[in-house]
């Protein structure tokens, strides 16, 4: 071969060997660009999945915050559809569920947002509420222990636990939570009370009183620690060393109120009444007993008074003496008037109960109210004024005084007195008043304002009181009465009166009213038709409904049967000094007779 020859073919050799490494760098430049833009599509596609679930997210709870639950609902199921692997969604999907009571589908929400963040102490706690709230009280205690191991500091979540090792009948890690407790708070009554519990639960008497003899000896001069170790004894079996306990603190302390009331157990348990009624007078009588011992006590007293016989001579005598001592507070004063109520004793006797008892707490305001109350049933208007004025001082915001106060006025004719009285009282009227009783305030306002002339205001006050209660009847009938009489809005006057009739067609006042309006209207024979039930129903007719009688009788033709009933009227107003038909009136239908005919005033 000659040297040429050699040279081209080692040559085709080199051709060959450069075009093969420049293929595999063009293969691998090719590799490394489609590389790069692969992770570049695939970082741009993470953050736009990540800025479309934020935006869902947070407009989600933009609806949330304006109310629109099922918009938020959806919103934020579609930010799970985006990104499965964000909690959040979960967590307010999960109280969604709830409120639709789906509660699988909201255990399975929470369980769902814990496992994507297990160290949030909000999920793990509202998850461990779910399982409590669903008697998965297993699970429950799980989450709370979880919830604990991330939160030291969260000693009710200590406390909790107890509640739920304890239902669970769990004692031993009842017993352990409670010692955790007590690193963390120190020692204490609450504690080691807690602890002896759940020991004579467990049927370990011998550490349930263990337990307390400690908390007892690190206080060795606090009788109510020693009490409570003698509690424990007692309960345990060892009722002997319990009443030693008891006697030597009745010896130190003879008031002592626990060491009083354990012995009170003992002789009740031991059926011993003669020493348990003497050790009740002494805790009753005793100035240092709270009125909760007291009432306790008293409750007794009364049951055992009731269920030999109800011989109250024994037990008003204990309120009484009771009574007599300096008084912290109007609770046993009440007390005694309920009993007194419920034995229905003289309300004289009770009022004088009740009178301590304002003395006691001049602001109690029930007190106050049943003393009116008296009052007013003895027609004592000077007293029920003088109480409510009084009361006005106090409880000012008491809408009963005012309008107590305001009636009792009005019954003693002292108008100017009563308008200021309901004036003052509208002042305290809310949302939350009973619509009736404000009914009747603007009604008896409407009525005074009437008779003091103030005739536009009057018809103010009553649209207000049937704004507040529109089928207030006694107001109706007043409001088309009094527009009748002066002709105005006889249409509304005569829908006014048709409600009242229909609501009492007995009541002769009413149909009274009803048939006036009738007759201002000129429909004569309907008019004489209600003046004829009115007369019907009516015990005692008054000078003016017979006047009306005559009046409408006139319009229907029958003048013979009006002036029999004028002159009914003429004679019932003299001898009765009728208020409403004297003066012009009276020289009114004085003509009428004398004349034999219709005359308007």
């Amino acid at each position: 071969m000659t040297g040429f020859a050699l040279n081209e073919k080692l040559g085709m050799k080199r051709l060959k060997v450069f075009s093969t490494s420049a293929r595999m760098r063009a293969f691998f430049i090719f590799t490394f660009t489609f590389l790069i833009s692969h992770f570049s599509f695939l970082i741009c596609t993470a953050q736009n999945v990540q800025q479309r679930y934020d935006n869902f997210f947070l407009e989600a709870i933009v609806q949330r915050e304006k109310g629109n639950s099922d918009a938020a609902f959806d919103l934020l199921r579609h930010c799970v559809d985006i990104d499965s692997t964000r909690s959040e969604a979960y967590f307010y999907l999960a109280q969604y569920y709830g409120a639709l009571k789906q509660k699988d589908k909201m255990l399975g929400m929470m369980k769902k947002a814990v496992d994507l963040e297990p160290d949030n102490t909000t999920y793990l706690e509202t998850l461990a509420n779910v399982y409590i709230s669903q008697r998965q009280y297993a699970e429950g205690i799980e989450m709370l222990e979880r919830l604990y191991d991330k939160s030291r500091e969260r000693d009710e979540v200590l406390g909790m636990l107890v509640q739920l090792y304890e239902q669970q009948q769990d004692y031993d890690n009842a017993i352990r939570t409670l010692n955790r407790l007590e690193t963390l708070e120190g020692k204490s009554e609450r504690l080691s009370f807690a602890k002896s519990s759940l020991f004579t639960q467990k049927g370990d008497k011998k550490a349930a009183i263990s337990e307390m003899k400690k908390l007892a000896d690190q206080y060795p001069h606090d009788n109510n620690y020693r009490c409570l170790y003698g509690n424990t004894l007692y309960v345990n079996g060892q009722q002997k060393k319990a009443l030693a306990i008891y006697h030597e603190i009745l010896k130190d302390d003879p008031d002592n109120r626990n060491a009083q009331m354990a012995m009170l157990a003992h002789y009740n348990e031991q059926h011993d009444s003669a020493a348990a009624n003497r050790l009740i007078e002494e805790i009753l009588l005793n100035k240092q007993s709270s009125t909760e011992d007291r009432v306790t006590l008293m409750r007794q007293v009364i049951g055992e008074s009731e269920r030999s016989g109800g011989d109250s001579t024994r037990v008003l005598q204990l309120f009484h003496r009771m009574l007599d001592l300096p008084q912290s507070d109007a609770d046993m004063a009440l007390f005694c008037a309920t009993y007194m109520n419920l034995k229905k004793m003289p309300k004289d006797s009770i009022g004088a109960v009740l009178e301590k008892a304002i003395q006691i707490a001049p602001d109690n305001a029930a007190a106050r109210l049943q003393l009116v109350s008296y009052a007013w049933q003895n027609e004592d208007r000077d007293k029920v004024i003088a109480l409510c004025k009084e009361a006005r001082q106090y409880n000012p915001d008491e809408m009963a005084f005012y309008y107590y106060q305001g009636i009792a006025y009005y019954q003693n004719s002292q108008l100017d007195e009563a308008l200021d009285a309901f004036q003052n009282g509208i002042g305290v009227i809310t949302q939350q008043s009973d619509p009736a009783i404000v009914s009747d305030f603007y009604a008896v306002m409407g009525d005074i304002m009437h008779q003091k002339g103030m005739d536009r205001e009057a018809y103010a006050a009553y649209d207000s009181c049937l704004q507040w209660k529109d089928d207030n009847i006694a107001c109706l009938n007043n409001y088309a009465y009094y527009l009748s009489i002066k002709g105005e809005q006889l249409d509304k006057a005569e829908q006014m009166s048709y409600r009242t009739i229909k609501a009492e067609p007995k009541n002769a006042t009413y149909l009274d009213t009803y048939a006036w309006i009738l007759f201002m209207q000129k429909r004569y024979s309907e008019a004489r038709i209600y003046i004829d039930q009115t007369l019907q129903n009516d015990s005692d007719t008054s000078a003016v409904l017979l006047e009306h009688a005559g009046d409408i009788y006139y319009h229907v033709g029958d003048t013979d049967k009006a002036l029999v009933f004028w002159q009914q009227s003429l004679d019932r107003a003299v001898a009765g000094n009728d208020k409403e038909i004297q003066g012009p009136r009276r020289q009114v239908l004085i003509r009428k007779i004398k004349l034999k005919k219709y005359l308007k005033e």
